[in-house]
Order: C-alpha cells, then sequence, then structure tokens
C-alpha cells in the first residue's frame, strides 16, 4: 500500500505532476482537457473538479471549515489554510533552485522566479507597460484610474500605495519633512525599479 509512501507512480504527461492514485491523476487530468461538468448552484461558474465546486459554494454559503488553532482565523480553501499555517511555523517549502531562497507559498514563490525569468505576464491595458507582479501593476493603474485608497485620518490626502500613506503620517507625529521626503524620494526610486517600467 502507498498510504504511508511517498510512492507517486502515476505521471500526467501534460505538466508532469504525479499522484499516488490513478482515480487523482484522471481527476486532474480534466484541468487540462477544459471539461467542466460541476457548475455552481447558485451562479453560473462551472468546474472541472468537485473539490473546486466545493470550496467556491463556500463563497456563497459564507462557510470557513478551516479554522486556525493558534490565531483563530478560519479559511474556506484549504490550500490557503495550508499556506497561511506557514506564517506560525516559518516553514517554506518552495525553494529556488537558482539563488536559494525559499517561499512559503507556491504563489510568492512564482512571483519570485520572475526576477530570474525576467517574464513580465500582467500587462497595463492603458499604457502597455508589463510588471512581474499583479499587485504593482494594481499600483500602477492607480495612475491612469486617480484611485487613491489609502486614507489620512487625520488630513484630506490620500495616496495610491499603503506605505506612502504610512510615510505621510509621520508629518502629524511631528517628523522632520526633509527627512520624510528623502525617504519618500527613495522609495518611488525602489518601486520604479522594481515595476518594471518599459513594455513589452
Amino acid at each position: 500500500m502507498r498510504l504511508h509512501t511517498n510512492e507517486r507512480p502515476y505521471l500526467c504527461s501534460e505538466c508532469g505532476k504525479t499522484f499516488k492514485h490513478l482515480s487523482a491523476l484522471k481527476s486532474h487530468q480534466k484541468t487540462h482537457s477544459g471539461e467542466k461538468h460541476y457548475q455552481c448552484s447558485h451562479c453560473d461558474k462551472r468546474f472541472c473538479q468537485k473539490s473546486y465546486l466545493r470550496v467556491h459554494e463556500r463563497i456563497h454559503t459564507g462557510e470557513k471549515p478551516y479554522l486556525c488553532t493558534l490565531c483563530g482565523k478560519s479559511f474556506s480553501n484549504p490550500n490557503v489554510f495550508r499556506a497561511h499555517q506557514r506564517v506560525h511555523t516559518g516553514e517554506k517549502t518552495h525553494p529556488c533552485s537558482i539563488c536559494g531562497k525559499s517561499f512559503s507559498t507556491l504563489r510568492h514563490f512564482k512571483d519570485h522566479r520572475r526576477v530570474h525569468t525576467g517574464e513580465k505576464p500582467h500587462h497595463c491595458n492603458v499604457c502597455g507597460k508589463s510588471f512581474s507582479r499583479p499587485d504593482n501593476l494594481r499600483t500602477h493603474q492607480r495612475l491612469h484610474t486617480g484611485e487613491r485608497p489609502y486614507k489620512c485620518g487625520q488630513c484630506d490626502k490620500a495616496f495610491t500605495q499603503n506605505v506612502l500613506l504610512q510615510l505621510h503620517q509621520k508629518i502629524h507625529t511631528g517628523e522632520k519633512h526633509t527627512r520624510l521626503s528623502v525617504k519618500k524620494d527613495s522609495l518611488s526610486q525602489r518601486f520604479s525599479d522594481s515595476s518594471e517600467g518599459g513594455g513589452t
């Protein structure tokens, strides 16, 4: 029996993933075929696996069955729950084979890997600039929309980034303006460098 072993003899020929059981492989292969037999009873979305449907339906029901016993947070998605637990344990299961850095979530690992590959899959549909990370794209798009979601509670100013709001709030706490300006200029330069300004 493979229940207590790490043997995974069933290989997906499309992506190289391996599985312990044939049934798991067949279920996985539907993600490549595009078959979506499972429809949500609350909306029009369809899914290739029943487990995906169950997780999705919790958006409608509000069910969050995965409880973190360390901090009390609850989650509807088991993968998000497992990633959250690594915040407490410090476990980093996704190592970069190029530079050796490790990451606790697959999403953060994929974001990091683009530093090495130069891949910029997130494109601005207004000006064409490309970004390696979706959060950098969202921040950039506020230049076009004028959105400033981070508002100061002490005055009427608002900002495109939370970190800029935090720097601004030091004006109200008495920090010298010249020091704040230097920090803000440095931050702007770092964001310009890290957000891959050129289009592709």
